[in-house]
C-alpha cells in the first residue's frame, strides 16, 4: 500500500495534470475560425414547423399565450 502512495498516485496525479494541460495548450494550434465560439443563430427548418405539440406540453415549453395570461383565469386575486 505504500508503494501505491509514494510512486503510483502522485504519478496518476501528475500524468492527468500533463494530459489538462496538453489539451488546453492545443487551441494554439487550431486555425482562428475553429478557435472561436460556435455562432448561436435561430435555424428554420421545415421539420421544426410541422412538430405538433400535446397541448398540456405545449404550455410547458413556449409558455402561456399572451391572451390567456391576461384573462381571469390565470390572474390571483388576494383576498
Amino acid at each position: 500500500m505504500a508503494i501505491f502512495r509514494q510512486y503510483v498516485l502522485p504519478f496518476a496525479i501528475v500524468f492527468v495534470f500533463f494530459i489538462a494541460l496538453v489539451a488546453v495548450s492545443a487551441r494554439i494550434f487550431i486555425p482562428n475560425d475553429m478557435a472561436a465560439p460556435a455562432p448561436i443563430e435561430e435555424i428554420n427548418s421545415p421539420q421544426k414547423a410541422e412538430l405538433q405539440l400535446p397541448p398540456g406540453l405545449s404550455v410547458l415549453v413556449k409558455g402561456i399565450p399572451d391572451d390567456l395570461a391576461l384573462s381571469d383565469q390565470f390572474r390571483m386575486t388576494i383576498n
